[in-house]
């Protein structure tokens, strides 16, 4: 009898089964101001979602020229399908874009690659060199046979994943040395640090990248010349390192004291507290306000517009100035959209798996 006993203890609590219309009641009008907010929200979804309908499917030009899309009066999804090589490799040349596709493929190989835990370590400098490397290989070619391409043709898609890939890739590491230099106990390397991370920190982009492709070149020999490509990705290294210093360095100070104090008495050096102990637990911490500073330089590479490179929404930005297509800047942004949307949800999807898996022993 008790053994029956403890086997029912040990079974999770029935839950019954409800209907739909219960789930609404507990969910959807459970309150008075719960029900006004749906009935708030259905009224705007009322009006909203059949002028949508209408316009992206009833009325929509799948086909045909842009006189056509104008008569239908709907989304003109003929310029996507005219205009879709061009915003997604930009101007690199027509008969080359299966090695940007390549690229492309590669790089995102590499970085699910990466998400495994299990290639964690130094297999992952070897997997990040031959895929980031396949990848240049592919876009510079001039060997085995492949025309070379300067960086001034890159554009669109293969362009946003360089810049952020490479860029976000090399500022991790400096950002996590520059959260280390603020928190030493060293007063000139913390004061290099704090000068460094709040002048970064007080400037936008913009700025950044405008010094970094007018006045970079003035502290170098005039026959050292700088690719465009170069000059953004420094811009980009130094000021996502910035902030990436300062997500850490609030990781770091969320460590208990006596963790340190434990590591120095088990006679573990500097380095080994850091890269055994206190990093690890530092990074877990701010996995979500890393990953949140990852998308925000994503999207914001945009910005190397400003120095002439046409990234993903700079060429969508130039299609809409063929006189034909003019007029089509929703379909364009749209497309865009789904894009950085694509991208961006797939990091927030693994930073909270990653999230939950590495706070389990947290958990209470």
């Amino acid at each position: 009898m008790t053994e029956i006993v403890n086997k029912a203890a040990s079974l999770p609590p029935h839950r019954p089964r409800l209907g739909l219309w219960a789930w609404a009641r507990a969910n959807l009008f459970s309150s008075w101001y719960n029900t006004a907010l749906t009935l708030a929200f259905a009224y705007i979804a009322w009006l909203v979602i059949p002028g949508l309908v209408k316009w992206g499917f009833i009325n929509a030009s799948l086909s045909g020229d842009a006189a056509a899309c104008r008569a239908a009066g709907g989304a003109c999804w003929s310029f996507i399908a005219e205009k879709w090589r061009f915003i997604l490799f930009g101007t690199f040349p027509d008969d080359q874009q299966w090695r940007p596709t390549l690229a492309m493929l590669a790089t995102i190989a590499t970085l699910v690659i990466s998400a495994d835990r299990r290639t964690w370590g130094r297999p992952l400098l070897f997997i990040w060199g031959g895929g980031l490397g396949f990848a240049a290989l592919m876009m510079f070619g001039g060997v085995l046979g492949m025309d070379f391409v300067p960086t001034g043709l890159w554009g669109g898609l293969p362009l946003t994943l360089a810049l952020s890939v490479v860029g976000l890739g090399a500022s991790f590491p400096l950002g996590v040395l520059l959260a280390l230099g603020r928190t030493s106990d060293l007063p000139v390397m913390r004061g290099l640090s704090v000068v460094y991370i709040e002048l970064v920190r007080g400037v936008p982009l913009i700025s950044i990248l405008f010094m970094a492709s007018v006045m970079l070149p003035l502290f170098l020999p005039q026959d050292v010349p700088i690719d465009k490509l170069l000059r953004a990705l420094i811009g980009i290294t130094l000021f996502s390192a910035a902030y990436v210093a300062e997500v850490v360095r609030g990781g770091l100070q969320a460590i208990p004291r006596g963790q340190v104090e434990a590591s120095k008495a088990l006679g573990l050096g500097y380095w080994q507290r850091q890269r055994l102990i206190i990093l690890p637990q530092a990074l877990a911490l701010v996995i979500p306000p890393l990953v949140n500073s990852f998308i925000a330089i994503f999207k914001d590479t945009s910005l190397v517009i400003i120095i002439g490179l046409l990234d993903l929404l700079s060429t969508a930005k130039s299609a809409l100035t063929d006189p034909a297509w003019r007029g089509f800047y929703k379909e364009a942004y749209l497309f865009v959209g789904v894009i950085y949307f694509l991208f961006c949800y797939a990091l927030s999807r693994y930073s909270r798996h990653l999230e939950t898996v590495l706070g389990q022993g947290r958990k209470r």
